[in-house]
């Protein structure tokens, strides 16, 4: 919603909502990573936490993500995360990535995966912000 003065033209209304609509996507643009990029950053991120164990085929955003933060398919070694990351702290980012990482070596949520993302100095803080995220209405997990 944008609210502007109501002496401003159809004109001006027009042109100050194209503006904004313009400066939002630049945003989201300069502050979510290409697909390349994410795909670049779980690399990176299995080496240092995971002795490069963990090797996606891809890494890709989605939008059809309305109860997860991320998922993976280890069969084919596929990673998606939801485009609702978009914006949030890049250690929330590389927890989700972390998290699915790990699945590509050991599927379910027991005692073995834990272990494989204990060394993520940021752990408990970036499942506390989603968990926040979650309690303010996003219901969502990272699985």
């Amino acid at each position: 919603m944008v609210s502007l003065p109501a002496r401003t033209t159809r004109a001006d209304e027009e042109r100050w909502v194209a503006e904004m609509v313009e400066r939002v996507l630049a945003s989201e643009r300069k502050s979510r990573p290409t697909d390349t990029e994410l795909t670049e950053r779980a690399v990176q991120l299995s080496a240092r936490y995971l002795g490069g164990r963990a090797t996606p085929a891809s890494v890709r955003w989605v939008d059809n993500m309305a109860s997860r933060w991320g998922s993976c398919t280890p069969i084919d070694g596929t990673i998606r995360l939801s485009r609702r990351l978009v914006g949030m702290p890049a250690y929330v980012i590389d927890y989700v990535l972390l998290h699915e990482l790990a699945h590509l070596l050991v599927p379910g949520h027991g005692p073995a995966f834990w272990r494989e993302l204990a060394g993520y100095e940021r752990l408990e803080r970036a499942k506390g912000f989603l968990e926040g995220v979650d309690l303010a209405g996003g219901q969502s997990e990272a699985r």
